[in-house]
């Protein structure tokens, strides 16, 4: 079953001789619980799919359908409540709350939307990803790399239909890219996550299920 598509998405910018198409007819399928990389040269339109993809812009033409519904219909307001529900994001600098600890980072999602959410599934996400003894610390206490283990937590945490992760290893060396990139193979398999990971890095789109390559705003391999 799809859990996201994308049908004949464009995203153009400027007029003219001066237009850049940034995505120029996208058209794409995700599966429940695949692993799929997202990978192109700098300027490919990877990170504008992205956007896409997550309701954090909207597209010149074309549809994203989410789960069966289509993002581009919603309001302002409703695409945020549905964001928040349906979609986690992983970004490469983390995007944690300074002022709070591990565990409530992990939980702000769901509390921002009313819910405090299961304690024994977050606590099981905790322990996945290793962070049980630093629930209580703060993320400036923590290294890059334990950073980005909360991010992914945060982004499990409110079960959504689909994780979209920014080239989420882009702050981190490579052994600790290496375990981070292990660590999302196993949750998405564990918990039958669906995760779309955009990557410049061949070696780490390798671990993926399937590659999808795009050039100039077109898939060229899927």
């Amino acid at each position: 079953m799809s859990v996201l598509k994308t049908v004949d998405l464009k995203k153009y910018y400027g007029k003219g001789e001066s237009m850049v198409k940034a995505l120029d007819g996208v058209d794409l399928e995700v599966e429940q619980g695949e692993f799929v990389a997202v990978v192109g040269t700098s300027g490919s339109g990877k990170s504008t799919l992205l956007h896409m993809m997550g309701g954090l812009d909207r597209p010149t033409e074309g549809k994203v359908i989410i789960d069966g519904k289509e993002l581009g219909s919603m309001e302002d307001d409703a695409l945020t409540i549905f964001r928040r529900r349906n979609i986690g994001f992983v970004f490469q600098n983390y995007n944690l709350v300074p002022i709070l600890n591990v565990y409530e980072n992990i939980v702000l999602t769901m509390e921002l939307d009313g819910c405090h959410g299961e304690r024994g599934w977050v606590d099981h996400i905790v322990h996945t990803l290793g962070l049980s003894k630093k629930k209580h610390q703060m993320p400036n206490q923590l290294s890059g790399g334990q950073q980005q283990r909360v991010a992914i937590a945060r982004a499990l945490a409110a079960k959504p239909a689909i994780i979209l992760a920014d080239e989420p290893t882009g702050n981190l060396d490579s052994v600790t890219s290496q375990d981070v990139i292990s660590l999302m193979k196993t949750t998405s398999q564990e918990f039958q996550q669906t995760m779309v990971m955009i990557t410049h890095n061949e070696e780490i789109a390798q671990t993926a299920d399937r590659i999808i390559r795009i050039e100039d705003g077109r898939i060229i391999r899927r």
